[in-house]
């Protein structure tokens, strides 16, 4: 496989391509850490009822174990201020629900973003690049087989390149004429920017 041409303005443009198509995704992943990074900027509700609810959570605690120590009343006191304790764990709970939604929002959200824009690059320049390298690299391995070469450019030039020849190159190629079929070569070597 020959995955840049010879030729200076093919290579250039080859090159200015390939260079795209790496800012293409940097720039896709940028914005998609950018994006996650706003989305978690969500989860401060859920942040703060983790804190509230642990806040809550603490208070009633601490009271239910000091109105354990009260004669009489103490321990229906403490299991009344448990409740409270059972509520702060539920606020904690949901908090912590929503930080879980909120990030794994900001995961899927930033992987689409890298994605589908990746995926879109491949299936448009990749194939490209790979049908060049590879039709590059054996034409390149034809080098020093002219007539292999102008029957190949026979076949893939187009007719106004053909047209441009005082004479068929058909017939030139088939009789042998050694200016045609060297012509024919190095127009086929040249249509992919491969030095003759």
């Amino acid at each position: 496989m020959k995955w840049y041409a010879d030729r200076p303005v093919r290579f250039t443009r080859q090159l200015i391509a390939d260079l795209l198509a790496v800012g293409w995704v940097a720039l896709w992943i940028w914005v998609a850490t950018t994006v996650h990074d706003w989305v978690l900027q969500l989860r401060a509700p859920g942040d703060g009822l983790v804190n509230a609810g642990g806040n809550i959570r603490d208070v009633f605690t601490n009271a239910a174990n000091k109105a354990r120590g009260l004669p009489l009343v103490g321990n229906d006191l403490a299991g009344a201020l448990g409740n409270g304790t059972k509520a702060g764990e539920t606020l904690t709970d949901a908090g912590h629900a929503q930080i879980s939604v909120v990030e794994e929002s900001a995961f899927w959200l930033a992987a689409a973003l890298i994605v589908v824009p990746v995926l879109f690059l491949l299936i448009t320049w990749l194939p490209l690049r790979l049908r060049y390298a590879r039709k590059a690299g054996n034409t390149a391995k034809l080098r020093d087989k002219p007539d292999l070469l102008a029957l190949r450019a026979l076949t893939s030039l187009s007719p106004r390149q053909l047209a441009k020849f005082p004479n068929d190159p058909a017939v030139g190629w088939r009789t042998g004429n050694t200016d045609v079929i060297d012509e024919l070569a190095r127009r086929q070597l040249a249509a992919l920017g491969v030095k003759a």
